[in-house]
């Protein structure tokens, strides 16, 4: 853990929704002037698109993302180490379809050269599948300062992987429920560890019926939702002054606090706020 270099980590499965919590980070980042360097987690899939399709076939049972066999743990690691000691690291970014392709000449689901980050960031952000991972080999969690799980219950997180790879990635339903029961051994030992290292876990539960989540035909609505936030050292959180700024929040137990869907970005902005302006303000005063 780093005073001078923070390091945020926003960790969940595919299809979570840890994009929707980056752009709450972001709203922050801007509104405090902060400058993050921003890291993707798919950066660090050790194959490109091809690569993982032969890997895969090659391999018993498949491959998956989830697994430490398809991702530079060690990378990731160096890099969380490296930031925090001094402000630097190599990063490169996977380019997923034709939009974020085309400015770099490449063919989507291929990597970018990897780069030197850029000199005078105030934290590294990183959102993805491994911020708080943990092997016999590598210890991710250890080097960063705030680590977020976003972790929808099971059947509300397949509904928005298999609505979101369907719509934007042109998958059928047989690739996706195939995708999902080969990930589900690297899903136990790797995903769901993780969020027993976070400082906060945000789980959004649906209040109408997901029993069959290959069958929904859309997503359950924010209004139609339930966020549990649970902190795992409660200490310092103000309840009362959460309690009283969300309406129709309350307590379920005495770590956690529940909040009606609509409410889950002001909820975000309210703790995390607070939260990177305490990291700001440890780091040593920079000379004009």
């Amino acid at each position: 853990m780093s005073v001078k270099h923070p390091v945020v980590a926003i960790t969940g499965s595919s299809g979570a929704g840890t994009t929707s919590v980056t752009k709450t980070f972001q709203h922050i980042f801007r509104r405090e002037g902060i400058t993050p360097a921003i890291v993707e987690g798919d950066s660090f899939h050790r194959y490109d698109r091809e690569e993982m399709k032969l890997a895969s076939a090659k391999a018993e049972g498949g491959v998956s993302h989830f697994g430490e066999e398809a991702n530079l743990l060690k990378e990731l690691e160096t890099l969380f180490r490296d930031y925090g000691n001094s402000g630097v690291g190599s990063v490169r970014k996977y380019l997923h379809d034709e939009d974020e392709a085309k400015p770099y000449g490449q063919k989507p689901g291929t990597f970018t050269p990897w780069v030197d980050l850029a000199p005078g960031t105030d934290l590294l952000y990183y959102e993805g599948l491994h911020g708080a991972a943990v092997t016999p080999t590598v210890n991710i969690a250890k080097y960063a300062d705030l680590v977020v799980g976003v972790v929808p219950i099971v059947n509300l997180e397949w509904i928005q992987k298999v609505h979101r790879d369907k719509t934007t990635r042109g998958y059928s339903d047989e690739a996706i429920i195939d995708t999902i029961l080969r990930r589900m051994p690297d899903y136990v030992t790797y995903i769901c560890p993780q969020f027993s290292r976070t400082y906060i876990n945000f789980q959004r539960v649906p209040t109408v019926d997901t029993s069959n989540p290959f069958a929904a035909r859309t997503i359950p609505t924010a209004d139609e939702s339930f966020v549990i936030i649970k902190f795992s050292d409660p200490k310092g959180i103000d309840f009362p002054y959460l309690l009283s700024m969300l309406h129709d929040s309350f307590m379920s137990r005495a770590n956690s606090i529940v909040v009606p869907g609509g409410k889950m970005e002001l909820a975000m902005q309210l703790i995390f706020t607070p939260l990177i302006l305490r990291l700001m303000d440890k780091r040593p005063r920079r000379t004009r």
